[in-house]
């Protein structure tokens, strides 16, 4: 690295942050942007940081979006009375790309993670809870659509027993047939995410 002059390096340390970019990968989309021209690469910065200032996190769902409430929450075509909860805004858009689920979301921000020192208090358990239990018209059904892994059964079933105790008859089921064991929502084709909607279980 040091071979390179210190614009270049202080780049490709910024892209080896990012997930899935390894030190080639770095270098290569650095060089790529030095060879492009300048009005591209002004695009490019402007969008980043178009994007950090207006995009907004939902004081409902937590979900991102221009607007607070997000548009799926103001959505009035929607069925509030279901909640399908997720670990990362990504989930929600795989799974609005099925077109098979209708009612809102809740993102969690991660799961329990006791290596990583991600306890329930860390993520937005609280205000999901809080949601359920004061929600007009009441919640009827929460589907925990959380990633089938160790840590997001380890978070579903946190979230069963939590919602278990603040309303007994809540109707609770997981997403179901389609996802194997370690997949990622957001890495789920349209057509598996809507059967593993639609063969959701109780739990």
């Amino acid at each position: 690295m040091n071979k390179f002059p210190r614009p270049v390096r202080e780049l490709v340390s910024m892209f080896e942050r990012l997930p899935g970019i390894g030190p080639k990968t770095a270098i290569r989309l650095t060089f790529y942007l030095f060879q492009t021209p300048p009005h591209f690469v002004q695009d490019f910065a402007r969008a980043m940081v178009e994007m950090k200032q207006k995009l907004k996190t939902c004081s409902i769902c937590y979900n991102i979006d221009e607007t607070d409430p997000c548009r799926i929450c103001r959505d009035n075509q929607r069925d509030k009375s279901v909640i399908c909860v997720v670990e990362k805004p990504l989930d929600i858009l795989a799974i609005e790309e099925t077109g098979s689920f209708k009612g809102v979301y809740h993102v969690l921000g991660g799961v329990i993670n006791p290596l990583l020192h991600i306890g329930p208090d860390d993520l937005f358990i609280a205000p999901l809870l809080e949601r359920v239990k004061k929600s007009t018209p009441s919640i009827k059904e929460v589907i925990i659509a959380t990633d089938p892994t160790m840590e997001g059964e380890a978070t579903a079933l946190y979230l069963k027993k939590a919602l278990g105790k603040i309303k007994p008859d809540l109707k609770i089921s997981r997403i179901g047939h389609g996802l194997p064991m370690g997949a990622d929502l957001d890495y789920a084709d349209p057509g598996t995410l809507a059967e593993a909607l639609k063969g959701r279980r109780s739990y």
